[in-house]
């Protein structure tokens, strides 16, 4: 076997970055709103906290809307502050 000949048992992982892209402006989405829990659960952790931008891929703009809505339903008690496994 030649030095130049490197084998592996387990494939190598290649790290591929899939593209983020805001997911408001490419469904069309205009409003956010605060009544839907089940599309605003999407955008929380377990612990019922709001995930940042760098991990959801959302615009500043649509982020923005989003926090204002998770408040306003936790205001109104459609979502909780804290949650225990909430997915």
């Amino acid at each position: 076997m030649a030095q130049n000949d490197v084998r592996y048992l387990t494939p190598v992982n290649i790290e591929i970055k899939k593209e983020k892209y805001c997911r408001f402006q490419k469904s069309g989405i205009k409003f956010v709103d605060y009544k839907d829990a089940d599309f605003l659960l999407k955008l929380l952790n377990e612990q019922g906290k709001i995930l940042p931008r760098r991990i959801t891929g959302t615009s500043a703009k649509y982020q923005r809307r989003v926090n204002k809505a998770v408040k306003r339903a936790r205001h109104l008690a459609i979502l909780p502050y804290v949650g225990d496994q909430l997915k």
